[in-house]
């Protein structure tokens, strides 16, 4: 058991590294391009979540376990259902581990995704279209 001085700075941490778990410490001392080279061998979609998670944050190693458990997710659910898991999560702005993993495990990455409905194009000109002429 260990204590530490409160911390008053807003996301402030006074944690000492030498109480941290082992994993803990260990992937803290990781760069985040680390992980950023790990999901771009997955696909372009995974790493652009992974950067943005990282960038996200204060401080990227926050982001860190999010990442490394969406990561994973690529050996349980295969890389490439990952990568479309990731393309979903994006066009959804939704990128947490367990929107991912719900989007993984109910098959939703194989769905098409939805298209943004466009307001169809009026005519230029229709009997009905009074014109500015109409209003002087």
């Amino acid at each position: 058991m260990a204590s530490h001085v409160r911390s008053f700075q807003r996301g402030g941490h006074t944690t000492l590294p030498e109480h941290m778990p082992p994993s803990h410490r260990e992937y803290k001392e990781w760069p985040p391009s680390r992980l950023i080279a790990w999901a771009a061998t997955i696909g372009p979609r995974t790493e652009e979540v992974v950067e943005t998670i990282l960038s996200a944050g204060a401080y990227p190693v926050h982001g860190y376990r999010r990442c490394l458990g969406i990561l994973r997710l690529g050996k349980k659910y295969g890389e490439a259902r990952l990568e479309s898991a990731c393309e979903r999560a994006l066009a959804l702005r939704a990128l947490s581990y367990k929107t991912i993993e719900s989007i993984l495990k109910t098959g939703s990455e194989k769905l098409p995704l939805r298209k943004k409905a466009t307001a169809p194009e009026l005519p230029l000109f229709h009997d009905n279209i009074r014109g500015p002429g109409y209003y002087h």
